[in-house]
């Protein structure tokens, strides 16, 4: 059994009632999981059912007992030390099972001299999920609903999938990921019904030349009704709902996914960085609209803290206008 301290079990605990109450609505919550791995171990992530969406990922250490056998006190007593890892999210995200070496994942040391571990808070979401190998089509389709991309890959990042007649050499490199691959997938998909990607180069940057690779996404079918806001660093966003429903968050990130949006007179070294994700972003937003009839955002680093210093980002948030009384019913 795992100890947390005070103020980590708070926060998991708030992202998951947050995404709880909204994703019960369309029955797509299935389970909620937490792992734990010593440094320089790899950590697994599954799901039986469904896809992985990664809630936070920390290294550090907050707990003098977790991953302390064989360990001298100089090694465990620093319990104040942390930092997030977006790696987990980028490498685990939309994918049914995830297995990741932690030796050098997290972005720096957090607290030198201290023996670390991860800590990784998901969930599984059923998500429907499309792979398809190099120079091929991907054809995506909502029976009820439109279609919203939540993650997309144009690479490799195991040495089973569309390896069939395929050299040993052409499937080694299992750490390759497009830039840009969720932009133009979204782009042509996002609120459709139905839609079809190519799987190549020429379509999404070739992130590993001489590996071959496939083209991975996993998305919703939303019901009709998501209304979604986009707003520049430094500006304000407004979400409106008509009179007699409020505001549900679905999703929101600060930070920026592609380089195209946001990116009028703005220098390429501004708008390289497109994986780049405020892990506050839905906790914020949430707690500043959920449940009233209007809100308004500023995008700023002030707000939500600062992801990726010298990317210029943006807040992209998508929300449902629900009747009140389904998300106030203890109104008096």
């Amino acid at each position: 059994m795992y100890t947390f301290d005070s103020d980590s079990r708070s926060m998991f605990s708030l992202r998951v009632l947050l995404l709880t109450l909204v994703l019960l609505n369309f029955r797509l919550l299935t389970s909620a999981e937490t792992v734990v791995t010593c440094d320089g171990f790899v950590q697994h992530l599954s799901c039986d059912t469904g896809v992985i969406s990664v809630q936070s990922a920390t290294c550090g250490r907050t707990s003098s007992q977790i991953c302390s056998v064989g360990r001298p006190p100089s090694e465990t007593s620093n319990t104040q030390c942390s930092i997030d890892v977006p790696a987990i999210f980028k490498r685990c995200n939309g994918l049914r099972e995830c297995e990741l070496n932690t030796q050098g994942l997290a972005p720096k040391d957090p607290c030198f001299g201290t023996y670390k571990y991860y800590t990784t808070n998901y969930i599984c979401i059923p998500a429907e999920t499309s792979v398809t190998c190099h120079g091929g089509y991907s054809y995506l389709k909502c029976e009820n609903g439109r279609i919203q991309i939540n993650t997309a890959n144009y690479g490799r990042t195991d040495k089973t999938t569309c390896s069939e007649g395929r050299p040993s050499e052409q499937l080694q490199n299992t750490n390759c990921y497009s830039p840009n691959a969720l932009a133009p997938v979204s782009k042509s998909c996002n609120g459709l019904e139905s839609c079809e990607v190519c799987a190549t180069h020429t379509v999404f940057t070739d992130p590993c030349f001489g590996t071959y690779k496939y083209l991975a996404i996993s998305y919703f079918c939303l019901p009709s009704g998501v209304c979604s806001s986009i707003v520049c660093e430094h500006e304000s966003t407004a979400l409106n709902c008509d009179e007699g429903t409020v505001i549900s968050i679905h999703s929101a990130n600060y930070g920026r996914t592609d380089s195209t949006t946001c990116s009028t007179g703005r220098p390429a070294s501004q708008l390289a960085k497109t994986d780049c994700y405020a892990l506050n972003s839905q906790t914020v937003v949430t707690s500043g609209c959920e449940g009233k009839n209007n809100c308004s955002i500023l995008a700023s680093n002030s707000v939500f803290s600062d992801p990726c210093v010298g990317t210029f980002k943006y807040l992209y948030i998508s929300y449902f206008c629900v009747l009140k009384c389904k998300c106030d019913c203890t109104e008096q």
